[in-house]
């Protein structure tokens, strides 16, 4: 299964989400087949930096972690896992945001795709970050999550920003009495479901500033 590329839209002024196509909705990351609950996600930048938006589909969003850097993959949370350039990363950021609106922002050292191998640096924050995440008003719980990343905090010492990025796109959804789901952009295909596996991430591609969604 090839790694899908995106090519990210420029924006100017406010940014409207609704104006933003969205990728195509998150997959089992063990096959690539259909999620149960869907999951889009909306990518845009600007000079500021890399705007990440998913909206998820949800019968039963929870999450009873409320501090920053809290294991939030323990329960229900989108993640976002970043590096510049296009080949296979070693390094790269992480970060998750659960229903309950909690972060986690860490580095990621992972030179064999091997758990055995791989360092985790949670105390790393991210300068500038700004994150949200609220309820979408359905009847269900359907639950929606932002991030703004900004260049100096995930490409300090590049200007500009680097055009090529590599990253994935996760969800882990647990659900009242049932399997867990756990869901990626680019599926990683690997079991049990295993979301560290730099070679599979996909590739974003940021959008000439002339070009406007």
């Amino acid at each position: 299964m090839s790694r899908p590329r995106c090519i990210v839209p420029h924006v100017q002024g406010a940014l409207r989400w609704e104006e933003i196509p969205s990728l195509p909705p998150l997959v089992r990351t063990t096959d690539g087949g259909p999620a149960e609950q869907a999951t889009a996600v909306r990518l845009a930048w600007n000079a500021q930096g890399l705007h990440i938006r998913f909206e998820c589909q949800d019968r039963h969003a929870w999450g009873t972690l409320t501090r920053r850097d809290d294991p939030l993959y323990e329960e229900e949370a989108v993640e976002v896992f970043l590096s510049p350039g296009l080949t296979d990363p070693a390094d790269y950021l992480e970060f998750e945001v659960s229903p309950l609106g909690v972060l986690w922002d860490g580095r990621i050292h992972n030179p064999s795709s091997k758990r055995t191998d791989m360092v985790s640096d949670p105390g790393w924050d991210c300068p500038g970050i700004r994150w949200a995440a609220g309820r979408l008003g359905s009847a269900r719980q359907d639950w929606w999550a932002e991030l703004s990343l900004p260049w100096e905090g995930i490409a300090p010492e590049m200007s500009p920003p680097p055009a090529v990025w590599r990253a994935n796109f996760y969800r882990i959804e647990r659900p009242s009495g049932g399997a867990p789901e756990f869901t990626a952009w680019s599926p990683t295909l690997v079991e049990p479901a295993d979301f560290h596996k730099p070679s599979r991430f996909g590739v974003l591609e940021l959008a000439s500033p002339s070009v406007s969604p």
